[in-house]
């Protein structure tokens, strides 16, 4: 079950103009990898983005600014630091999750680890400069997540494996969405381990999250 706000396309077109919030870029980013149709309505709207400017007067360049480009470029690629070996317990199955998510993780991995709230349950804070919270959970199946509430729209966007609770069960690709007044029981799929990327709190009613909740009619 999917919750029809990724359907729309003013949220694909927020993101292709680069005005969405870090985290749910991330979000569409890695939905659009594990769906063709999210991706197919991304790339439409960045081309749509692209026509609208095309039509804007070209402002002139300052003399040499291209090769200043450049030169910061190779400058930042000759500082990029060399992956490092990780002692992640899970690595094996991190590395098999969407692209956009996988650096992320292992960054985040080495600033403080897995934190684990209750048995079977494991998240990582991405901390990526959002308003918002963005989160890796990793669910054992027959795993519980606590009950809880929200203080603001949750967005749950399943990345591997599966899990359930009341309104139904979600799988690879599978986004939900709570508010406030939902209370929920998630529960890990039996088979594979669930890995979700969660996106909640921390945001005003403008913006990205204004935009979702017009969208959803709330």
């Amino acid at each position: 079950m999917t919750d029809p706000a990724f359907q729309y396309s003013e949220l694909y077109a927020a993101y292709a103009a680069g005005t969405l919030d870090p985290g749910y870029a991330l979000l569409v980013e890695t939905q659009g990898a594990l769906r063709d149709d999210v991706r197919q309505s991304v790339a439409v709207s960045e081309a749509a983005a692209g026509i609208l400017l095309e039509a804007e007067e070209a402002a002139p360049m300052s003399e040499g600014a291209l090769d200043r480009v450049f030169a910061a470029i190779d400058a930042g690629a000759a500082k990029a630091p060399q992956p490092a070996s990780v002692d992640m317990p899970e690595i094996n199955e991190i590395e098999r999750l969407p692209e956009p998510v996988v650096k992320l993780a292992r960054d985040a991995y080495r600033r403080g680890g897995w934190k684990r709230p209750s048995r079977g349950i494991s998240r990582l804070n991405l901390n990526i400069g959002s308003d918002a919270r963005v989160e890796l959970y990793r669910i054992q199946p027959g795993a519980t997540v606590p009950r809880h509430t929200h203080g603001a729209q949750e967005f749950t966007l399943v990345l591997a494996g599966g899990y359930s609770d009341a309104t139904g069960s979600y799988g690879p690709g599978d986004l939900a969405v709570k508010g406030p007044e939902d209370t929920h029981l998630p529960v890990g799929d039996e088979g594979e381990v669930c890995y979700a990327l969660i996106i909640h709190g921390g945001l005003r009613l403008t913006g990205a999250m204004g935009i979702v909740q017009r969208l959803m009619g709330r």
